[in-house]
């Protein structure tokens, strides 16, 4: 999916493997990888490069992957 911020858009991957949800997620230097068990946590672990930005890209993730 694509998350959309104000400055810019970052391209994720999101899937459950053995209870556990993996996501990763595009950036200039290359894939960051996150693992939670729920998927916004996972999410938030592999924004973590945008610093600045991942409240409002987490503000874009379809409500039936919000929960926590």
């Amino acid at each position: 999916m694509r998350l959309v911020c104000s400055d810019f858009c970052v391209d994720v991957r999101l899937m459950q493997l053995n209870g556990r949800w993996l996501a990763s997620a595009d950036t200039p230097a290359g894939p960051s990888l996150g693992a939670a068990w729920f998927p916004l946590d996972a999410l938030q672990a592999a924004l973590e490069p945008f610093d600045g930005a991942v409240d409002e890209l987490l503000a874009a993730v379809p409500p039936d992957l919000a929960w926590r």
